[in-house]
């Protein structure tokens, strides 16, 4: 495990943190993304992350969102945690996946066509265990809302001609 990540596990769990990493990390990210071309997410140095474009579930118009993800190397896919930082409410961006699964992600510099689906009971269960694994804040996160926080698996797809 890389210094300084149990630290940020312990940082990220806080109350403070739900309240300002909302506003502060998805617009670090954004702007390192941009100054980067796509090469380097700030999170990403202490979690995996990706930029989803997806289209807005009302507007249609193309909304981008910084977010951590869990890789499954084993089948080239990955996983969307709706946490919302741990507070009320699911995040838009998975009200726009729930509409609009067809999506694009930039993931290391590469942009990826992919198409996403609502992880449901056993298939959700399993990969939850994994996640809390992988980034064990998802448990207070779940612990301080009333609702089941959204899973996605992201699959890749050939970009229709």
């Amino acid at each position: 495990m890389p210094p300084g990540v149990k630290l940020m596990q312990k940082v990220s769990s806080s109350k403070l943190f739900m309240k300002v990493g909302p506003h502060f990390v998805p617009a670090m990210d954004r702007a390192v993304h941009k100054l980067t071309r796509g090469k380097v997410m700030l999170s990403a140095q202490m979690l995996p992350g990706v930029i989803l474009t997806v289209k807005g579930a009302k507007s249609g118009i193309a909304r981008r969102t910084p977010l951590a993800c869990m890789p499954e190397e084993d089948n080239g896919t990955w996983v969307l945690i709706g946490s919302n930082f741990g507070r009320p409410g699911h995040p838009v961006w998975t009200v726009n996946l729930l509409k609009n699964p067809d999506a694009e992600i930039s993931w290391k510099g590469t942009d990826i066509d992919v198409t996403a689906r609502l992880l449901e009971g056993d298939e959700r269960a399993a990969v939850w265990e994994k996640c809390l694994k992988f980034w064990p804040p998802y448990a207070t996160y779940q612990q301080r809302v009333d609702r089941e926080i959204r899973l996605f698996r992201l699959e890749r797809r050939t970009r229709e001609q």
